[in-house]
């Protein structure tokens, strides 16, 4: 397990301000994205147990490491990360490898849904695309849920992995055309 690394993102302006205690800071910055970061562990891993499981290690090794807080730039950028390499961590354990999750055995919870119909509606298209996601390579899926879910710029996401931000924005319209093809088959030419 690897310490995350702190020091190489930029403060967006709408942050909480530093004169907050470090534990504050963090807790509050953890709770405002909680939701962000379970969903794009959800889709990353493939199932909601694991995701809340990681995001929970994620929070405590942030935690641990909160005394380097005060050079973190990008908290938000931050979180994410240690988050992944938790992910990471699980998805190469060998308990992991040799569980697999039962497909359908999720239920991602939906927002108010007056009906029924309204309700397994959404329920098939979070599946449509949870299954959409399992046709990308792991960093194109990692690029495309960071984006999206994570909100992260890809120049943040470029430097989270060192790669040229170039790549990323490969890696993303990659991403991108493969969810349209697996998606909207109809509409290819």
């Amino acid at each position: 397990m690897s310490k995350p690394s702190a020091s190489a993102f930029a403060r967006p302006a709408t942050e909480t301000p530093p004169e907050l205690p470090t534990g504050e800071l963090l807790l509050r910055a953890f709770n405002d994205l909680r939701d962000e970061l379970v969903s794009t562990l959800w889709f990353l891993l493939g199932n909601q147990e694991d995701a809340q499981d990681v995001a929970q290690e994620a929070f405590l090794r942030c935690w641990r490491a909160q005394e380097g807080l005060t050079e973190v730039q990008n908290l938000r950028a931050w979180i994410f990360r240690v988050g992944l390499n938790a992910a990471k961590d699980l998805q190469r354990s060998a308990w992991r490898r040799r569980v697999k999750p039962l497909l359908g055995a999720d239920v991602m919870p939906t927002g108010n849904a007056s009906t029924a119909t309204q309700m397994l509606e959404e329920q098939e298209s979070l599946q449509q695309l949870r299954n959409a996601l399992m046709h990308l390579r792991p960093e194109e899926k990692e690029v495309f849920l960071l984006r999206q879910n994570g909100e992260l710029t890809y120049e943040q996401i470029a430097e989270l992995h060192s790669r040229p931000v170039g790549t990323v924005k490969t890696q993303m319209r990659s991403a991108l055309q493969k969810l349209r093809k697996v998606l909207n088959p109809e509409m290819q030419p």
